[in-house]
């Protein structure tokens, strides 16, 4: 079974096809790299992937269970929204332009979602926010703002973000927490 799977994806802006019929397939453990040209698509891809942006056509699944699939008019058709969120608290994202609160310290940008989205204990969020602020090397980071930061370090923040969200997933379904193990 795939962790993740994208088969035939087709995306378009307007008269602007982006996606034509792109497949792809991650197993567990899996480390992929989308590369390409500025243009060609792979941040359409990841949106999409995230149901930040909607397919046209094509099937994605997340372990197993299918997020969007084209029925038999060729277009596509997504599940209901709660299995939806469910299925995309599984996924974590690192957008570009980092995409951090500016008004917010590092900890508060890494402990909003696991509070707002997940209902993790405040506590609880905290307490992963800053095990993985260690584990990026910037524990010492956590009461500053971004704008204090540098853009490796707004970087690894973002990814601590989204290591967060899997995390306190982990915690709440009791699976194993492999960013918390040295």
């Amino acid at each position: 079974m795939y962790m993740l799977q994208a088969l035939d994806i087709y995306k378009s802006f307007g008269h602007l096809e982006v996606l034509k019929g792109v497949t792809l397939q991650v197993k567990k453990g899996e480390v992929i790299s989308i590369i390409g040209p500025s243009g060609s698509g792979k941040s359409t891809l990841l949106r999409c992937l995230n149901r930040l942006e909607t397919i046209d056509r094509g099937l994605i699944e997340i372990e197993g269970e299918i997020m969007v699939s084209t029925g038999a008019d060729k277009r596509a058709h997504y599940g209901n929204e709660n299995d939806i969120a469910r299925l995309r608290r599984k996924m974590g994202m690192v957008f570009q332009n980092f995409n951090l609160f500016p008004h917010k310290s590092v900890l508060q940008n890494l402990t909003l979602a696991p509070i707002l989205v997940q209902n993790c204990d405040a506590k609880a969020a905290e307490q992963t926010a800053l095990a993985l602020l260690e584990k990026v090397g910037l524990a010492h980071k956590a009461r500053r703002y971004p704008f204090e930061l540098s853009g490796g370090q707004q970087q690894r923040v973002a990814i601590a973000r989204a290591l967060a969200m899997n995390l306190i997933y982990c915690v709440l379904m009791n699976l194993p927490q492999p960013w918390t193990q040295n």
